[in-house]
């Protein structure tokens, strides 16, 4: 085990759309009891694809919640993302970590330029969480990077923003804003805007393509829905309306979300891939 460390370089010059929200987004999500129970059960699958002493690439970290919550387990992290704002409250939560923790090294490098971080790998495997994904114009590319990136065998757990969630569709529906119950079946992506920031596109991939774009470097092992029943992060209020009841959505969710079918119209799904032999390159 080592001293959890930050190596923050120089950051980029233009402003990221989410350094407009790194300072509530733990608040508003991470800390929230929905985002707590869909955490959670990311959080499970983690723990069975790693183990103490793995080099791991976390894309997208975001505020660091998931870089900690590995390096807790004696996992080695480089967590990048395109947000300095987010970096640095990732940095603060890495400074309180025990020097029993794993070590975790923050770069400013976004999902496109993974690549860049080739002389730090091979990793052991790589992670994404809650919709880093979604924000990546080029998936194919992203997966022939992480190809480069890793070691045969090497497995990467990628939870992305379902392309077709029951709750959002019937929600906006009630609320009468049919244009955001179907905004994941848009071709092309949506345009979304988060607060102070410029617009940006999100992609909504199916699992189908997911696999499509990741082969042949990358073999899909298991699908899982994360927030079948549990709802998206904006219900919240609703959630803590009806806690006891949110809990046993949470519950159920961990055999509803292994039903194919199903699982598809959960808000996230959490596709875990092996890495193969094949190299990638025709991908």
């Amino acid at each position: 085990m080592t001293l959890a460390s930050t190596q923050i370089e120089p950051a980029a010059s233009y402003s990221a759309p989410f350094d407009a929200i790194a300072e509530q987004y733990d608040r508003t999500f991470s800390s929230s009891m929905i985002g707590q129970l869909q955490r959670a059960a990311v959080w499970r699958e983690f723990r069975k694809s790693f183990r103490a002493g793995d080099r791991i690439l976390d894309v997208g970290c975001g505020t660091g919640v998931d870089a900690c919550f590995l390096a807790e387990h004696g996992i080695d992290v480089i967590a990048c993302d395109e947000s300095s704002q987010m970096l640095r409250v990732a940095a603060q939560k890495i400074a309180a970590l025990p020097t029993t923790a794993g070590s975790i090294q923050l770069r400013p490098v976004s999902a496109e330029e993974v690549l860049s971080l080739r002389k730090e790998g091979p990793f052991d495997g790589a992670i994404s969480n809650f919709g880093a994904v979604n924000c990546v114009s080029h998936v194919g590319k992203l997966a022939r990077d992480l190809a480069r990136l890793l070691k045969p065998g090497a497995r990467v757990l990628l939870c992305v923003i379902g392309s077709s969630c029951a709750w959002e569709t019937a929600w906006y529906l009630v609320c009468g804003k049919p244009g955001k119950a179907f905004r994941r079946f848009r071709r092309g992506g949506a345009l979304a805007k988060l607060e102070g920031s410029e617009t940006f596109n999100v992609y909504y991939h199916s699992v189908h393509s997911m696999r499509s774009l990741f082969a042949p470097a990358f073999r899909l092992e298991s699908v899982l829905g994360i927030g079948v029943l549990v709802p998206p992060s904006y219900l919240e209020p609703w959630a803590r309306r009806f806690p006891r009841l949110t809990r046993l959505a949470a519950e159920a969710d961990r055999y509803v979300g292994l039903c194919p079918g199903i699982r598809g119209f959960a808000d996230h799904i959490l596709l875990r891939f092996e890495r193969t032999e094949h190299n990638g390159e025709n991908n």
